[in-house]
């Protein structure tokens, strides 16, 4: 019988970055990046799991990349995308599933809950939990974001903060520099549109960032 208090699952809305070490299964449907030590590593149809990895077995059906040593079988599933240094005891691959020894840049992508408040004519920090890129391949200083299509502010940097900025990176917003200044109009709402392109050029999907607006105090 499975011991449950050596299950991880790293659902949908989930990403996480670090170490597991001494589990017995690991099911990802979101987004884990770091050194994975595992019984069995399980990566479904859409989630993402790059790092260094050491597993008993694996089924991949989504994004698997980086240092991978499997004892026993990897199966490959036919969404199952597997790249980097991949060293196993058995294969099994569907038709439609890839496994190649190339590591390839993977594209940033954003995460975060994406709303934040702010009383109005103020300022409020952009936090991690607000916004954050995620990319196993490049620094945090080389992870760009661009604004558009501000409404009712705009994004400044705590360093200057009289003056609206349209870009800012993944290090700023780890520093706590990154912020949202109402313009002091009276609508309920403000927001900003970003997208995040790593140093390759390579650029995540366009997000909306909600902000509500509290009343002045």
């Amino acid at each position: 019988m499975e011991d449950k208090s050596r299950v991880i699952i790293i659902r949908e809305d989930t990403f996480l970055k670090g170490e597991i070490r001494n589990a017995g299964r690991i099911e990802v449907f979101g987004y884990i990046e770091g050194d994975v030590f595992t019984d069995k590593l399980i990566v479904q149809q859409g989630g993402r799991c790059f790092g260094r990895i050491k597993a008993g077995s694996a089924e991949v059906h989504g994004q698997l990349q980086g240092e991978i040593h499997v004892r026993e079988v990897i199966n490959i599933r036919a969404t199952g995308d597997v790249a980097g240094n991949v060293k196993y005891g058995k294969l099994g691959m569907e038709l439609g599933g890839a496994l190649t020894a190339e590591v390839r840049n993977i594209p940033p992508s954003i995460a975060g809950d994406l709303d934040l408040s702010v009383d109005r004519g103020r300022t409020a920090r952009i936090t991690l939990q607000d916004l954050s890129a995620l990319d196993p391949d490049d620094r945090a200083e080389d992870l760009t974001f661009t604004v558009s299509e501000v409404l009712n502010g705009y994004v400044v940097l705590a360093s200057d903060p009289a003056q609206p900025v349209a870009n800012f990176t993944q290090a700023d917003l780890e520093q706590g520099s990154v912020l949202f200044h109402h313009d002091g109009t009276g609508a309920e709402r403000a927001g900003f549109a970003v997208v995040v392109a790593d140093r390759a050029g390579a650029m995540s999907n366009v997000a909306q960032v909600n902000v509500a607006v509290r009343p002045g105090r």
